[in-house]
Parts: C-alpha cells; structure tokens; sequence
C-alpha cells in the first residue's frame, strides 16, 4: 500500500510512519521541512507535493498546529487556520488526481465532544460541545476549531475517496515528548496526584491500538465519517494517576491544585484545559464494526508502558 501522510514530521506522523515501513507499505511524507522539495508545501498553497497523491492508496493527514500550547488568542487562531487550511489544501490534491485515494483519514480530536462527568459519549450519541455551564468560557474555542476542521474535511469535493475523522483521545506511547512521557516525569518528581481533585474523564490510547485501528480503518470500506479513537474504558483522573503511581512503583503524589496547575502549565508552555476537561468518550463504532483491542483497560496497559519507557521499547 501506498500511503501518503502530509503533517508527517510531527511526532505522530513520525511514529506512524515507522509503523507502516515496518510493516511492508510505502510512505511517502508531505512537511514544511522534508528534505526533497517536491513534498514541501506550507500547508495552505498548490504545488508539487500534490502530484504524490496521484495513485496513492491511502493520505493520512494529521497537519495542524500542536495543542500543547498557552491557549491565547494568537495560537488559537493559528491552531484553527493550520487545520482548516491543511484539510482544504488536502481535499484540493485529492481532487485533483487522476487516479485519488481511495480513502482519506483526517485528525480530529475528542475534544469535540462537550465537558462530562455522567454517561459516556459514543459517536451516536455524543454530545457536542461549546455551550456547556461552568467551565471556562475559552474552552468553546477549542471545540469550535474541532468543528470546523471536520466541516472542512466534509466539504472537500472528493467523490471517489472514503473519508473518516480520527476523533483521538490522549495517545500513550513511551516515545520521548509525548504525553506519557511528560506523565512520567510528574510522577518520579512526586507530583503525581489529582489533577484539580481528578473528577475529571480521561479517555486515552494504547500506541499499538492506534496503529490497529488505523489499518483498520484503511481496510473497512464500509466506515466513514467520526470516529473515535480511545480505549473502551475511560477513567477518571485520579484513578488514572493512581494506577499509573502504583506501575511506576511511586507509592504517592501530591495533588495538584489550581494554581500549582496554573504555574506548572506556564512551565510547560502548555494549557490546564488538556487535563482539567472531561473526556469521556468510547469508541462505539469501532466496537460495532468488530475491532479487538490490544488493551482495553489503564490496570493493564499502564504497566505495560513503564516497562517499556525503562527500557526506551518503541513500537517498529
């Protein structure tokens, strides 16, 4: 199989294409900073790099300004312009192509899906969110730019091409950088604990999942549109980081409260929103569609990634 994956310098983009090449398929990578300049694009305009979609098998388009950031009002809108300009230009190559895709997986986020402590959200039955009461007013924004980046990618005139929206929770891979890894490093420091009393959701991932699923959806031809991308049970925050102590044999870990959250996401250069909201979110349709999960359950995957953080074991 051939597969093209524009935004695929970034650090999932990276892992994925290790991932197809070690198993058989040919990848070809569309960045800002690839070294043949026939694949570099700036995300937004016509050029050559659209001429790789010609016969391609599958485009896998993961583009788009990280979320890993302060949420102030020029990096919200270059998160917004960077999806939105991405899928359009993606749609545009696809388009056309003499011979397109014959299927189109675009990020999106289970970030669309509204604040929820209560029953969990399948894509059925899922509630959208942007107008929830008591939370803070800016987290509408990111639900807004989650909306339009899959609007976008329902607009593309792409007749012949099947195209689905990855609506992923938080990815745990032990690659350096990654959310997991960042986890680890508050545990060992013995900051650990609940995240703002830890009521909140946490719909998460298993790495070898993510690369599962995605050929999945490459191969079933009848599955279209969202689709979430976590594992079937979600936990709450505190759980989360208490099984994760316990896997890392760190017996505690300090709460982490407001303003110690506050302070520490300015550290980081990151946002207290990528914690503090709720996501509980499951995947209904894959579930529906038969997909068998390596790991479906925190108690077990938990210590599965400490181990192979330790020992730096990536996925090929």
């Amino acid at each position: 199989m051939r597969i093209v994956i524009p935004g695929g310098t970034g650090q999932l983009g990276r892992v994925l294409a290790r991932w197809f090449e070690h198993q058989g398929h040919e990848v070809t990578i569309i960045g800002r900073s690839v070294a043949d300049p026939a694949l570099r694009w700036d995300a937004r305009t016509d050029g050559p790099w659209m001429d790789a979609f010609d016969g391609a098998d599958a485009v896998i388009n993961l583009t788009g300004r990280t979320v890993n950031c302060r949420y102030h009002w020029a990096n919200l809108n270059e998160m917004m312009r960077s999806r939105i300009d991405s899928t359009e230009a993606v749609g545009r190559a696809i388009a056309a192509a003499s011979d397109p895709p014959g299927v189109w997986l675009q990020a999106s986020t289970a970030t669309i899906y509204a604040h929820n402590l209560g029953e969990p959200f399948g894509e059925h039955d899922g509630v959208i969110g942007g107008r929830e009461p008591d939370v803070p007013a800016y987290w509408s924004y990111s639900v807004h730019i989650a909306r339009a980046w899959e609007l976008a990618l329902g607009a593309a005139r792409t007749p012949h091409t099947r195209r689905v929206a990855l609506r992923t929770g938080f990815m745990m891979s032990p690659d350096p950088g990654g959310i997991f890894d960042v986890l680890m490093w508050m545990v060992r420091r013995g900051i650990g604990g609940p995240f703002y009393g830890g009521e909140q959701y946490v719909s998460w991932l298993y790495d070898e999942d993510l690369f599962r699923i995605v050929r999945f959806l490459l191969e079933r031809d009848d599955l279209e549109g969202p689709v979430n991308l976590t594992a079937p049970e979600p936990l709450t925050n505190r759980s989360f980081m208490g099984v994760l102590r316990r896997a890392a044999g760190v017996p505690v870990g300090l709460p982490v409260l407001p303003g110690m959250a506050e302070l520490g996401a300015r550290f980081l250069s990151t946002d207290v929103e990528l914690m503090r909201k709720s996501r509980r979110v499951v995947p209904q349709r894959l579930e529906e569609a038969g997909y068998r999960f390596v790991m479906r359950d925190w108690a077990t995957a938990a210590p599965r990634l400490v181990q192979r953080w330790r020992d730096g074991e990536l996925l090929a």
